[in-house]
């Protein structure tokens, strides 16, 4: 399932729906502070979404500290050993870095739009 998503400098956000309450919700992912946000209407939630981005990035600034970007680029990823083997053998034939062959493996995933 493609879930909607919210962009904003950069920033990207899930959004769902609360019947109990009869509001938007939404959550700033890829960054390890806690941003959520929430609206009675579409507009009202994209304003409060952009404040809830607004706020961190001036809070950050206030305290010195540097905004978590979603994305660093780095992450471990766990499979069989089996996979690891061959994925290292194919590697180490071909002159690359096993970083570079899991880069290609995704790259080809991805663009074959088998993610979505």
């Amino acid at each position: 399932m493609k879930s909607d998503m919210m962009k904003y400098k950069g920033y990207r956000a899930t959004i769902a729906y609360d019947r109990d309450d009869n509001i938007f919700w939404g959550e700033v992912f890829g960054i390890k502070d806690s941003l959520g946000f929430h609206g009675t209407s579409i507009k009202e939630l994209e304003e409060s979404f952009h404040n809830c981005i607004d706020n961190y990035l001036e809070t950050c600034e206030q305290f010195g500290k540097t905004p978590e970007k979603e994305y660093s680029g780095t992450f471990n990823v766990r499979t069989s050993p089996t996979i690891h083997e061959k994925a290292s053998i194919y590697a180490a034939e071909h002159g690359v870095t096993l970083n570079q062959v899991v880069t290609m493996a995704m790259e080809t995933f991805l663009a074959k739009g088998l993610a979505y």
